[in-house]
């Protein structure tokens, strides 16, 4: 469980980059969102995939949200 956890927040990390779009934004916001979750769920009460989808919402929306005066992070891995 704890791997898992680990394996998703490093996968969040690696996507970490915003990007300018709304889309690229969104996207990222929802990966780091969700490995933070996955973290957070595991330690919590919640199952690991709880915390994810709750993250990756909040994240998600974040990033949709905002623009990148407000929060950049650089460009995305897949730009």
């Amino acid at each position: 469980m704890i791997r898992l956890s680990v394996v998703m927040l490093a996968t969040s990390l690696a996507l970490s980059a915003c990007g300018s779009s709304t889309g690229d934004r969104g996207l990222s916001g929802a990966g780091i969102g969700a490995g933070a979750g996955a973290v957070v769920g595991a330690v919590t009460g919640l199952t690991v995939v709880e915390g994810a989808l709750i993250g990756a919402a909040a994240g998600g929306l974040t990033g949709v949200l905002t623009d990148e005066d407000d929060i950049d992070l650089g460009k995305p891995l897949w730009d």
